[in-house]
């Protein structure tokens, strides 16, 4: 049976004084004032403060034995994990001139501090993202006024209805929260990127363009990117090998004459200025930009060119608005090949990764004792462990101060005294010792111990020990879209901001948290082998919140229906948030999150096995049901009943707390239970779900339970295979007609094929 932690007293000071005060007339009944001017109840009050105050004191004895006896096992607890985000830096008023930042630039939000990880020129421009979006619905009488309009690029030999496609001028901008706009749709697979003069540059003329295009010779284009999360996985193969393909970016710029005419045959030509991959999450992509004179656009188009794409025709998009063309400087193309998946949350320039930390520079610890396993405690944890510096001074001169080396385990450090090795004959070579000037880290208590003599050296009596480190705030670096608003180091004029919310701060973990890692700790002992370890391990990845692990042994998503057990040396892991802000009822994974368990899962996972990571694959559904309500109970109230009740029963993530009682191993035998969550290749079936409405107390019966999926087809059943797991997108609960209510919701979508030449097309203003 598990140990208990006693209690050895919980009596507080109020209660000691009272008690105290009831003894006085048993044992000296000559004593009968008790107010509290009495000398001698003062005296009652402090023994009962003391009293006190040493009770707390023993109490805390067992908790200091738990953290003791965690480190005599080797888990020291989880220090808290730094928050990471894309920051853009932009010169709106400051002087006309590019501004070369180096890294580690202090920026804040409120009172939480963050670090650039990288330099970037701040270029003094402004930057528009934009796309061609589709427009498949534009009514009859405005296509035909621009077929005739257009007439004269469109092909002879196609007929007039199918020859053009249309296209409306869209800026890639997203208000937080907002859902991602795939490219893919754009019509013509491209990004463009509007370089224009600052609105506070005056007056716009081809002298000021002329100015800042010097300003742009020769510099870095930092280019932000912010891509939605991918329809796969991150996939860890057997022997360490990476397989995925990254999807290379061209960005590039137009290729202008000297004498700004479009070629003899009418095609535009783009110089590419960089080939960059897309980052799987968070990013920034640079590109070199080329000397002035090429900083340029076409001049002389005819009325009817710009924007248009006939063939290989491929011309900005028009923005339609005279003021910002009278500023436009040049466009940058960001190309991608095609069937790569292009999906984007935002889009800037003048970026760069930030991340959440401070520094302290040159805190003097206790000096050297020379005794062994000395200790020192650092004053501001958690500690990035990575940024710690240690340096030892012993006295004067050139080897009076160096710099140790942090270890893992200073047990594997190397002897103070290098010392032959009695095992070797004589003459024979001595191989590489470890260092022996060396240290261990605790990061979430800032603990440093240095070594014994004989593993590891031991800091000289009197010698001057100095650390230079950066801690981290943990969950509170997690902020939101535009909080990082403060940067002390810019000069005025200039203005940061934050595009998308920070991520993957966490805070440190707890006495009573490590303690539950101790029986799966000594099961695994980081080496994942059954199906508990993968789930264990994965739900323990520091600067992630996973809510929900299922593990499917010899399994792989890729191989068509195969069950689970059907491919040997292969584990695929199905792993949900617990928080998406876009879809907090059914949470996917973000690239980051994958990553991170990724990279956690890489180092512990045996060297034969193949991890599959992904999340779920949700499927579309929508649910209509009509209800009786029993007399006396409020008809509304309990429509809100029954809705909730589905969407629990529907939904992909556990009851609180049933997401610790182990794996979920998904097989072709068994299911996991319900308590973790919907169980993977379980059908939605309507008649369980009006088994679980009639359950709702105040329904009366059910009348009717309508199930569709997302092209609107009734069924009676929705089968679910492989990572799939139900979405409710739609839920009506109402008295009479459900058909008719999912009707309603529903609708009807028609899909037009995209024609050939595209169109630019005016928004109608009044």
């Amino acid at each position: 049976m598990p140990l208990k932690i006693p209690n050895l007293d919980d009596r507080r000071y109020q209660e000691l004084l009272d008690e105290a005060l009831a003894r006085i007339p048993v044992h000296n009944p000559e004593w009968t004032n008790f107010n509290t001017s009495d000398p001698g109840v003062t005296l009652v009050e402090v023994f009962a403060f003391l009293t006190e105050t040493v009770l707390y004191r023993a109490n805390q004895v067992p908790e200091r034995n738990r953290l003791k006896f965690l480190n005599l096992l080797g888990l020291p607890l989880h220090a808290a994990a730094s928050a990471r985000g894309l920051l853009t830096i932009a010169n709106e008023r400051g002087p006309l001139t590019t501004v070369t930042l180096g890294a580690d630039l202090e920026v804040r939000a409120s009172k939480v501090p963050f670090r650039t990880a990288g330099g970037l020129d701040v270029l003094p421009i402004e930057a528009r993202c934009y796309y061609k979006r589709r427009i498949e619905d534009l009514p009859e009488r405005i296509a035909g006024y621009y077929r005739k309009l257009y007439a004269s690029h469109a092909d002879p030999a196609q007929p007039n209805a199918s020859a053009f496609r249309f296209y409306r001028t869209e800026p890639l901008f997203l208000a937080p929260g907002a859902p991602a706009v795939d490219l893919d749709q754009a019509s013509d697979r491209a990004l463009w990127i509007a370089l224009s003069t600052r609105a506070s540059d005056k007056p716009v003329d081809d002298a000021l363009k002329t100015q800042v295009r010097a300003e742009l010779a020769g510099k870095t284009l930092s280019l932000g990117l912010v891509p939605a999360a991918p329809t796969g996985g991150v996939t860890l193969p057997a022997g360490g090998v990476a397989t995925a393909v990254p999807t290379t970016l061209t960005i590039s710029l137009p290729q202008v004459a000297a004498d700004g005419a479009l070629p003899a045959d009418g095609v535009p030509r783009y110089r590419a200025l960089a080939h960059v991959e897309l980052p799987d999450g968070p990013g920034v992509a640079e590109a070199l930009l080329p000397a002035a004179a090429e900083l340029v656009l076409w001049s002389g188009l005819d009325p009817l060119e710009p924007g248009v794409d006939s063939g290989d025709a491929n011309l900005p998009p028009d923005l339609g608005d005279s003021t910002l063309d009278a500023r436009l400087i040049t466009w940058v193309r960001v190309t991608w090949p095609t069937g790569a998946p292009m999906r984007l949350l935002w889009a800037g320039i003048n970026a760069v990764m930030v991340e959440q930390r401070a520094w302290v520079r040159g805190e003097q610890l206790p000096a050297g004792t020379g005794e062994p396993d000395q200790q020192a405690r650092l004053s501001r944890p958690p500690v990035v462990p990575e940024t710690l510096t240690v340096t030892v001074t012993t006295g004067t001169g050139g080897d009076a101060s160096a710099v140790w080396t942090r270890l893992d385990d200073v047990m594997t450090a190397g002897p103070e005294v290098r010392t032959g090795d009695a095992r070797l004959p004589p003459g024979a070579a001595v191989g590489v010792q470890p260092p022996a000037r060396s240290y261990q880290l605790d990061a979430e208590s800032g603990l440093i111990t240095f070594g014994d003599g004989a593993r590891g050296m031991r800091p000289p009596p009197g010698a001057v020990i100095r650390a230079d480190y950066a801690y981290s705030a943990g969950a509170d670096g997690n902020v939101g879209h535009g909080s990082i608003n403060a940067a002390p180091g810019l000069p005025a004029g200039f203005a940061v901001g934050n595009p998308v919310p920070t991520w993957g701060g966490t805070a440190s973990e707890d006495a009573r948290g490590a303690e539950k890692r101790i029986a799966r700790f000594l099961q695994h002992r980081e080496r994942p082998v059954t199906a508990d370890d993968f789930a264990a391990i994965a739900r323990r990845t520091p600067g992630v919140d996973v809510r929900r692990v299922d593990v499917l042994p010899c399994y792989h998503p890729d191989l068509g229906s195969h069950e689970p057990g059907d491919v040997p040396g292969v584990v695929t892991l199905m792993l949900v948030p617990a928080f998406d802000a876009l879809h907090p009822l059914t949470p996917e994974p973000t690239p980051e999150f994958l990553a991170a368990v990724g990279r956690w899962i890489d180092r512990r996972r045996l060297v034969t096995t193949e991890v599959i990571l992904r999340g779920p694959t949700y499927v579309e559904l929508w649910a209509a049901i009509a209800i009786s309500v029993v007399p006396g109970y409020a008809q509304a109230t309990v429509r809100v009943a029954v809705q909730a009740e589905l969407q629990r029963f529907l939904s992909p993530l556990p009851l609180q707390g049933a997401e610790d009682d182990g794996a979920a191993v998904a097989t072709a035998r068994g299911q996991e239970p319900r308590a973790r969550g919907w169980p993977l290749r379980k059908p939605v079936i309507a008649l369980e779900l009006l088994a679980v409405a009639s359950r709702v107390p105040g329904v009366q019966f059910i009348k009717q339970v309508v199930l569709a999926r997302s092209d609107g087809q009734l069924v009676d059943a929705l089968p679910l295979g492989g990572l799939e797991l139900p979405r409710l997108v739609g839920l009506a609960v109402v008295a009479d007609n459900a058909t008719a209510a999912l009707s309603a919701m529903t609708g009807d979508a028609a899909t037009v094929e995209s024609p050939f030449v595209a169109v630019p097309v005016v928004p109608e203003t009044c």
